[in-house]
């Protein structure tokens, strides 16, 4: 599910590899994510990781299945699995060394946390973005932190309330991602990225990461408490009676019941 390479400079490339799924995250894919971060942490030969996905979808988010299933579990069995992916985007966050992810198709819910945690994000010209929780009866708990702190509280209102899809140019207008490419031209975008993270120092780079959050007034007791409270959030919300209607929904291929008088 997770595909893992490493070139001659120190550079990993870690590809989301269930296409047939849209490399959807499934709480196997979320273990190996992140089992794989722990241990690139630790090794002070990676230079850069890249995070991108196999096939024509970056990622479809969440698994809609496996979520569902959560919400049905024991309220301790359903927080203990949303605290597992409030995990992985903090290991993704907190990684040493620079992160960049690099979409080339659509990502789905959880995939645009997994763009924010990432410290560079590149897009070709037919990615496109979706915070599409809500039209789930769901709400982005464990991302929030993450996508609000890239895109701001004013575009966050908006793309968390209507679940919209927006193309690769609004995500860079906003915020989202950092730079965008002809399809053609993305891996070249990505190699000239790696090329200017390569001229600094990775001493330098890893206390930039840290100067970051202790500026921005972060801390462990305040990012501890933020993964809790937003993995209790999406945890209550799923087991809700709209959340159970909405993943079911999506599963039969149907509106859900308060959007069926929509056109």
């Amino acid at each position: 599910m997770l595909r893992t390479s490493r070139d001659a400079r120190g550079i990993v490339t870690l590809t989301l590899d269930r296409p047939e799924a849209k490399n959807a995250l499934s709480g196997e894919l979320v273990a190996e994510l992140t089992t794989a971060l722990a241990t690139l942490a630790a090794d002070d030969a990676v230079r850069a990781v890249v995070l991108t996905g196999a096939g024509e979808v970056f990622c479809a988010g969440a698994d809609i299945g496996e979520m569902r299933k959560a919400g049905s579990a024991p309220p301790a069995q359903n927080e203990a699995d949303a605290r597992r992916f409030a995990g992985m985007l903090e290991a993704l966050e907190r990684l040493p060394q620079p992160t960049v992810a690099v979409v080339d198709g659509p990502a789905m819910g959880g995939a645009v946390g997994l763009v924010a945690c990432c410290d560079i994000a590149l897009a070709s010209d037919r990615a496109s973005f979706a915070l599409s929780e809500v039209r789930l009866g769901l709400v982005p708990a464990m991302i929030s932190p993450y996508v609000m702190r890239a895109i701001g509280v004013r575009q966050a209102r908006r793309w968390f309330l209507t679940g919209e899809t927006m193309d690769a140019a609004r995500a860079l207008a906003i915020g989202l991602v950092h730079e965008v490419a002809q399809a053609a031209q993305l891996a070249a975008l990505a190699a000239r990225t790696m090329r200017a993270l390569e001229a600094g120092g990775p001493a330098a780079q890893r206390e930039i990461k840290r100067l970051i959050r202790h500026v921005t007034g972060r801390g462990e007791a305040t990012d501890a408490a933020i993964q809790a409270d937003t993995a209790g959030w999406i945890a209550r919300v799923r087991a809700g009676a709209e959340a159970r209607e909405g993943l079911t929904a999506f599963l039969e291929r149907r509106k859900p019941g308060w959007a069926r008088g929509d056109s």
